[in-house]
């Protein structure tokens, strides 16, 4: 059984975070250890929230307690995103080495999650900065929208072209591959939107219809579900097709429920078998 160790916040109510990965995982087949850096009422996205954000000495020492046990061997990928600190950042890379001494073929996947292009930078000061200096050259699989992708490379995209070069880029700079999601551009249709992949063997890119609302906790589901069908077949295009057939099918049924919180049990079923199937296509 594929085993991940996931490094990410948890909220009690609604999706985000390990809150919005470890159930989709689970439902995939993949056995998760879920290890959370902040225990909150809700996401940070209404406003107000309760629950603390756990010390990163605390973080250590459930990781370091995992360890103990002797298991670390047994993990396939370390998945992390949002930092609430560089602290916890550190956490994250310092569990990367821990668990590649064991098992040197386990892969780090990360979502840099740091802003978007309708709100700008919304990670506390110095964190955008935290994972261009130490988490890119560290991880294996990373999977920024568009304006994370141009901040870590210090590029500017107008087209699928600049996409790729910039993800090029960044693959220079340690992941071996690169997920883009939230494609848009001026050579893009008003109501597609795209993903895109870039690996040693080339460039693929999905597209869906685009759902007028936004959702929080898709990124961290997108991530999760790449990363679980990318260990299951070591095929990035088929891993891409697979998420955006999961990925959409969950976000049409929570607007088709209208509701603000991402639908996972309630549309379950799209996790194994997506109402709504897309294939990618070579660039």
């Amino acid at each position: 059984m594929t085993t991940v160790l996931s490094i990410q916040s948890a909220v009690a109510y609604g999706h985000a975070g390990n809150s919005s990965a470890v159930f989709p995982l689970q439902r995939l087949g993949v056995d998760v250890w879920p290890v959370y850096t902040v225990n909150f009422s809700n996401h940070t996205g209404y406003g107000a929230w309760r629950g603390p954000l756990i010390p990163a000495t605390d973080v250590w020492d459930v990781v370091q307690g995992i360890n103990d046990r002797g298991v670390m061997g047994q993990v396939d990928a370390l998945l992390c995103g949002y930092l609430g600190a560089p602290e916890v950042g550190h956490v994250i890379l310092d569990s990367g080495r821990l668990i590649k001494e064991q098992n040197p073929e386990a892969i780090f996947c990360a979502d840099p999650v740091m802003g978007d292009v309708d709100r700008g930078f919304y990670a506390r000061p110095g964190i955008p900065e935290f994972w261009r200096d130490h988490v890119v050259s560290q991880v294996d699989i990373m999977t920024p929208n568009l304006f994370e992708l141009e901040f870590l490379t210090g590029r500017e995209t107008s087209s699928i072209g600049d996409v790729l070069a910039a993800a090029e880029e960044l693959r220079a700079k340690g992941p071996r591959v690169v997920v883009v999601t939230s494609v848009v551009g001026p050579d893009d249709l008003d109501d597609v939107m795209r993903m895109v992949v870039v690996d040693d063997a080339g460039a693929w890119e999905v597209t869906t219809p685009v759902i007028d609302r936004k959702f929080t906790g898709s990124g961290d589901l997108t991530t999760a579900v790449f990363l679980a069908k990318w260990l299951e077949t070591k095929d990035s295009a088929d891993a891409l097709g697979q998420t955006a057939s999961v990925v959409y099918s969950v976000l049409e049924a929570t607007a088709s429920a209208d509701h603000q919180e991402l639908r996972l049990v309630a549309a379950q079923n799209d996790l194994v078998d997506p109402r709504f199937v897309f294939t990618a296509t070579w660039l």
